[in-house]
Order: C-alpha cells, then sequence, then structure tokens
C-alpha cells in the first residue's frame, strides 16, 4: 500500500517481509478458492487437458517429446503442454486439481512480483500495493480462472523471475549468472510467447529502477556501473536472439493452425485503429472494471472515428504527463511497459478473431499499477499525509476490486453461465454464440442451442464453427442432406486443423449413413490425415469395416477409437465385432464397459445378458 516506509507493519524487516508475503498470498488463495469448485469450460479446455490424447498420457517420456516439437493450439509452449500433463499424472480429470494449480501460481506471481519491486526499489509500502492490485484485480480473473489459459500465469512466473535473476546478475555482472537470465526467459519463451518483448523490459529496467544508465547506486548502497544504451542493448543480445527465434515459430504454428488472419480481413488501418481504440479500453477496464468477457469480438470497420481520436487523446495525454514528470523514472518506465508488452497481442499482427482479450493484460498492467502505487505514495510524502490517511483509501480500492473479482468469478461457474453473461455484456459476438449454443448441447439441450449457431452464422457468414453445429444439429435430427451443405460450407471456410479433423469425420457419417460408403471412407481418411487422434473418424471408419464384414479391422478401429475417448457408443460396437468374431469373453467385457459408461444403454444391456447367460 502507498505508505510511508517509516510507518512499517512491523519494527523488523526480517520479520515483516515474510509476514507480507504470506499475507499476499493468503488473500489470494482465498479470493479464488471458488474456482476450485468449477468443472472445465468448453473454451479450449477440451483442446488443451479434457479431450487431448497426450496430456491425457500424463507426464511421460513420450508426452516430453511430443511437448518439445508440437505447435498444437497455433502455439510453441512445451512447458504449459508439460505442465497439464502433469495435472493429469496427478488429479486425473478432476478439474478441481487443474484449478488449483493456476490459482497457486496466480499467488505465486504475486509474492514474486512484491519481491522484486520491493528489492529493486527499497520501497516495501508502494510494492506491496503494486502485488496487492495485481493479486486482487478482476481483469486478471480470465487468466486464473479458465484452465486452458495456465499459459499465461506459468509465463508471467517465468518473467518475473527472470527480472529477479537480472537484478542479481546487474549487482555483479558474470557469464553464470547471465545464463540464468537466459535460461528462465527460455521457461517464459516455452510457456507462452507473449514474452518476446522481455528484451526490452530488461531495457526499462536499467534505466529504473536499476539505474545501471546513469551509473547512481543501486538499491540501498550496492555500486552499479555506468553503461551507454548502445552497451546495455548488446549485452541482450542473446535475448533479443531467443525472442526472434520465439516469433518466428510462433508465426509458422499460428499460419499452420489457420490463426492468423489476412489484411483482406483486416487491412493494415483497420488494425491500426483498432490498435490504439484497445489500448485505451484495456485502461478503462483497468480504471472501471466492468462488463468483462472473455471475448471481446473484433470491430472490424464499425469503429467510429471519435472513438479513435479519443482513445489517441488518452493516450497523448497519459504520454505527456509522463514526460512532463520525467524526473520520477517510473512513470515513463511503467507506461511504457504497458505500450510495449501489450505489442505483440494488441492486433497489429491479428490472431484469431478477438479485438482485445482480458487475458493480455495480466502482464502488461503491472506498469500501470507501478506508475500509480509509486506515484500515489510519492504524492503522499510531498504532502505531507499521514500512514492512516494513505492506507484507508488504499484498503478501500482493493477491497471494491476484490468484491468486483468474487461476482467475476461467479460467471465462469459452467460453460452455460460463462456465455450467457458473455452475450450480456458484448454486441455480435458469434464466439459467444457459437460456445452457448456448444454448452447447451451438452446439457441436452439441442433444440435451444441452434437459435445460437443460426444466430452466430448470421453474425459471420464466414464462422465455420457455427456451420458445422448447424450441420451437426441437422444430422442429429435426420436432416442428413442439410447436414451435408453445412460441413462442406465448413470446410470451405476454415483452416484449423482440429475444426476440420471434427467436421470431415461428422461429414464421413453422414455420407455413411446414406449409404456413400467411398465418400465416408474419403471423408474420414481425411479426418485422420488431419488428426490423428480423431476418436469418431476412428468409430466411423470401424462401422464402415464391420458393415463390410471385415472383422478385424473393424475390431482395430473400435479399439482404437474407445482408446482415444471411451464411449459407451464404441464399447456397443467394439463388443458386436468380437462376439462377431468369436471372442465372447472379450466382447462381454467390452459391453460392461459400454454399460458403464452409459447405464441407460439397452442394446448393451441386452448383449451382455445373452453373453452371460441372463
Amino acid at each position: 500500500m502507498p505508505v510511508a516506509e517509516r510507518a512499517g507493519l512491523f519494527t523488523s524487516p526480517e520479520k515483516r517481509i515474510p509476514i507480507l508475503c504470506l499475507l499476499l498470498a493468503v488473500v489470494t488463495l482465498a479470493l479464488y478458492n471458488p474456482v476450485n469448485r468449477h468443472p472445465f469450460v468448453n473454451y479450449d479446455d477440451d483442446r488443451y487437458v479434457t479431450e487431448n490424447p497426450h496430456v491425457r498420457s500424463g507426464l511421460t517420456l513420450s508426452t516430453l517429446t511430443w511437448a518439445l516439437t508440437s505447435t498444437e493450439q497455433a502455439n510453441w509452449h512445451p512447458l504449459t503442454w508439460m505442465s497439464h500433463a502433469l495435472d493429469y499424472s496427478l488429479f486425473r480429470l478432476n478439474p478441481t486439481g487443474h484449478h488449483f494449480t493456476s490459482v497457486l501460481l496466480h499467488a505465486v506471481n504475486v509474492v514474486l512480483l512484491f519481491l522484486l519491486l520491493m528489492r529493486a526499489t527499497g520501497r516495501v509500502g508502494p510494492s506491496l500495493f503494486v502485488a496487492a492490485l495485481f493479486a486482487v484485480h478482476p481483469i486478471n480473473v480470465e487468466s486464473v480462472a479458465w484452465v486452458a489459459e495456465r499459459k499465461n500465469v506459468l509465463c508471467t512466473m517465468f518473467f518475473l523471475l527472470t527480472l529477479m535473476a537480472y537484478g542479481w546478475y546487474a549487482r555483479k555482472p558474470h557469464w553464470r549468472r547471465s545464463l540464468a537470465v537466459a535460461a528462465l526467459f527460455a521457461a517464459a519463451l516455452a510457456s507462452k510467447p507473449m514474452a518476446i518483448t522481455l528484451p526490452f523490459v530488461l531495457l526499462l529496467w536499467d534505466y529504473w529502477p536499476l539505474r545501471r544508465v546513469q551509473g547512481s547506486k543501486f538499491g540501498s548502497g550496492d555500486s552499479a556501473a555506468r553503461y551507454s544504451w548502445p552497451r546495455l542493448a548488446l549485452e541482450k543480445l542473446p535475448l533479443f536472439a531467443l525472442s526472434a527465434a520465439s516469433a518466428v515459430i510462433t508465426m509458422q504454428a499460428q499460419q499452420a493452425g489457420g490463426a492468423v488472419r489476412s489484411t483482406a480481413q483486416f487491412s493494415f488501418g483497420v488494425r491500426f485503429e483498432t490498435a490504439i481504440y484497445a489500448y485505451s479500453m484495456y485502461l478503462w477496464k483497468m480504471a472501471w472494471p466492468a462488463r468483462l468477457a472473455p471475448l471481446y469480438p473484433h470491430p472490424g470497420n464499425s469503429l467510429a472515428a471519435w472513438q479513435v481520436a479519443a482513445a489517441a487523446l488518452v493516450l497523448i495525454a497519459i504520454t505527456v504527463v509522463v514526460c512532463r514528470f520525467g524526473k520520477r523514472r517510473y512513470l515513463l518506465v511503467g507506461w511504457l511497459w504497458f505500450l510495449g508488452t501489450l505489442v505483440p497481442v494488441v492486433g497489429l499482427v491479428q490472431v484469431g478473431d478477438a479485438a482485445m482479450a482480458d487475458r493480455y493484460a495480466y502482464i502488461p498492467l503491472i506498469g500501470v499499477f507501478v506508475m500509480i502505487a509509486f506515484g500515489a505514495a510519492d504524492l503522499a510524502t510531498a504532502n505531507e499525509i499521514g500512514f492512516v490517511w494513505q492506507t484507508i483509501p488504499a484498503a478501500a480500492a482493493l477491497i471494491l476490486l476484490a468484491l468486483v473479482t468474487h461476482r467475476q468469478i461467479e460467471y465462469w461457474q459452467s460453460s452455460h453461465e460463462l456465455w450467457a453473461h458473455a452475450l450480456a455484456v458484448t454486441q455480435n459476438n458469434f464466439v459467444a454464440e457459437d460456445d452457448l449454443g456448444g454448452a447447451l448441447v451438452l446439457e441436452g439441450k439441442p433444440d435451444e442451442a441452434f437459435p445460437h449457431f443460426e444466430a452466430a452464422a448470421s453474425i459471420n457468414p464466414h464462422d465455420a464453427l457455427s456451420r458445422s453445429n448447424l450441420g451437426t444439429y441437422f444430422q442429429s435430427h435426420g436432416r442428413i442432406t442439410e447436414a451435408i451443405a453445412q460441413y462442406e460450407s465448413a470446410i470451405a471456410m476454415t483452416s484449423d486443423p482440429g475444426l476440420l479433423a471434427q467436421t470431415y469425420a461428422n461429414l464421413g457419417a453422414a455420407h455413411r449413413a446414406l449409404g456413400e460408403d467411398e465418400a465416408a471412407r474419403q471423408s474420414f481418411d481425411e479426418a485422420l490425415r488431419l488428426n490423428p487422434n480423431q476418436f469418431n473418424a476412428w468409430l466411423g471408419m470401424g462401422l464402415l469395416a464391420q458393415r463390410q464384414s471385415r472383422v478385424a479391422e473393424a475390431i482395430a478401429d473400435f479399439s482404437r477409437s474407445v482408446e482415444l475417448r471411451p464411449t459407451g457408443e464404441g464399447y456397443l460396437d467394439l463388443g458386436r465385432s468380437l462376439q462377431q468374431a468369436g471372442r465372447d469373453p472379450e466382447a462381454l467385457d467390452a459391453y460392461r464397459q459400454a454399460l458403464k459408461l452409459s447405464p441407460d444403454l439397452p442394446e448393451a444391456q441386452q448383449a451382455a445378458d445373452a453373453l452371460s447367460g441372463h
């Protein structure tokens, strides 16, 4: 909190710092405790955990090899995959454990941020307030409450550890210490590529609080050598090389995953205007954290000139104030931290369909928190405001933010609640329409889901997911020809390997239902080419083989399907093929597995009864 340093909570600094760290951790864990009771949501949690066969293999040698080489989900982030795999080894598909890991990482980040600032500046009060703001601000809920966003909290931990290691290096530069900095930075990049701006942050850190540029005293008295800007940039060349390598790998992964949008979709002019507007909106949501959502649709050409102009004026005004009070170096550092760390995700290179996302502000807003906390502390000192009158408004602000965070956490208690809220606070959000429809399907309410799929397709006629979802709806209602038309439209609209594989598998099932076996086989083959782990494509191949009396092939296909995702239908079909092959004990076991997964499956019960003699 912005309190005078002389008015510490305890007389002994040796006791005060650990107690403050413990206090920050306990408050953070308590605030986010409700998250531990939440399920997985239908927003990439399936792709990252629940339906990812590599993650569901646990932390094995093969998983480690895959994680190091995979660009699945349009990113290279092996440590994130390893983190999810470790959680699966420990907790299986119990979401409580997966959520707790994310909450724990956020608490660790809060403590690291406090220690980083406190050791670098020697100022406990403002450092504590920065960490507290970071701990309780509602805009960070998305990064913590969403299992698939583990990469953000994990990356931030290594980001902060890199800064701490750099402070250690700055005290006594040595190649071994620089290796520690590089290793931690590499770990940050291997968690999430957004960390590519870290070498620039280290240059800011040289300016303040390390003051390596001017050669003034480091911290509480250790001497720091004087270096020119070129010299400081030169010593970070290996880090810049790591950033460049990460950027190249990330661009290749995102292009391969179909995530990068072309200039035909979003012109550079539109991107530039949207970036300016997004910067100001992040600041607004920091100051007034209301109407937060997991995704904000890209405005495209719909931004009015006055909106862009007003946003630009806000950014210019803050820049002028920062320059006006240039002696307060933390203002310039905090402002450039915010502006710079947002560059990879502000939309100049448009990835996906979102204009902005709360999770993108997790690291950048630390810079603004530094400006607020250290500026308020200096202002209070200059005006001789006492400890109590500094503490009261700081505590009030933190309590209000914590209350809003508690409410925001509640929106993540189910997929239905999450997307219903997103639709309530955003406009023309076709992703929210798609995912709310998907949540309703999972609840067994396909007829209620249908209007949401239609709405998504209406908002964005080029949305492949809504077309694929409409196809699934039509297929489940026996409207096979309409389903095939929707699937073919979806395939023409996307290059996302995951969505393509799922759609081809569904298209194959539709062709099979019409008796078009060759077209079905071609669709299943294409699905498996795109994703060898597409379980329903293996199921479809097994049904084709079963219909054509290729029993051994059918058994192999069904076995692969239930290995990838155990389902009652898959085990039922496996049991039928095993029984056809005369392998009755194995067939009976398959039927029992089917009943275990789907107790209300009468065909499995009848087949099991017949084999067991009941």
